[in-house]
């Protein structure tokens, strides 16, 4: 399954190149960093020494300005966060939701796109705006007195279980699996949401200057449902629709 580690407004090079070695390690190679603190990070002396020889993902990482650059072509998506959100996604353990997410049944009517694991900056983890994007929110089981993770550590063990799930380094090739459906990726799904907002303001349902928690609601009802791209393209129809009828109401 193509898997992404995407990294939000990392402040320290070292955690970048330790990253890089984490992943390697597990057999992954697609790293995305968004407006680290450094622009020329993957150059710097500390990031390639932590790398300890993972020259090969450092050079095929992305930096990009935006998170929805970095989760384009991935349709699952997996905050890290100790602290659970009010109105964001259900917060689980990775073992426990990647055993559900690599279930057979679960395989034969939903196939994925990509998988993208996200990771907020160290001082700050992630903003509540790019949680509530997510469709699960991992926490890692720690010490309840001493939870504090290094990055590159709790990359390491998101890393290992995932890998662990999709059945590790075992050559024997598993039962394949045709997939009924595919999955809307990140962006289309971001795309439908904006349409709605448009369109809800539109009719009066939704008052931009407070919308209160409807848009994350809304987003964490369209990741439960795992819209299919004709599904997507629905109910877009159904947001131009509204948005025509209120214009000429307006007339």
């Amino acid at each position: 399954m193509k898997t992404r580690f995407v990294l939000i407004e990392t402040s320290h090079a070292g955690n970048v190149g330790g990253v890089a070695r984490a992943m390697k390690v597990m057999g992954f190679d697609d790293l995305v960093l968004v407006r680290p603190r450094w622009a020329n990070v993957l150059r710097r002396e500390e990031t390639i020494q932590r790398a300890s020889g993972a020259n090969d993902v450092l050079a095929n990482t992305r930096i990009v300005e935006t998170l929805d650059e970095a989760l384009e072509g991935m349709s699952h998506l997996c905050a890290t966060a100790m602290t659970p959100r009010d109105f964001g996604p259900s917060t689980t353990s990775p073992r426990e939701h990647f055993a559900a997410l690599t279930a057979p049944e679960r395989q034969a009517t939903q196939h994925e796109a990509g998988v993208a694991f996200l990771f907020g900056s160290e001082r700050f983890g992630m903003a509540n705006e790019d949680v509530y994007r997510c469709h699960v929110c991992l926490r890692i089981p720690t010490n309840a007195q001493f939870g504090s993770l290094n990055l590159a550590a709790a990359v390491q063990l998101i890393a290992y279980d995932w890998r662990m799930a999709l059945g590790g380094f075992d050559d024997t090739p598993s039962p394949a699996v045709s997939p009924v459906a595919n999955a809307a990726d990140a962006a289309m799904v971001g795309g439908l949401l904006q349409h709605w907002e448009q369109a809800l303001v539109a009719v009066d349902f939704l008052d931009p200057a407070a919308p209160k928690k409807l848009l994350p609601r809304l987003n964490q009802l369209l990741n439960r449902a795992q819209l299919a791209p004709e599904e997507i393209h629905i109910l877009r129809g159904v947001a131009k629709a509204m948005l025509q009828t209120a214009e000429r109401a307006k007339r």
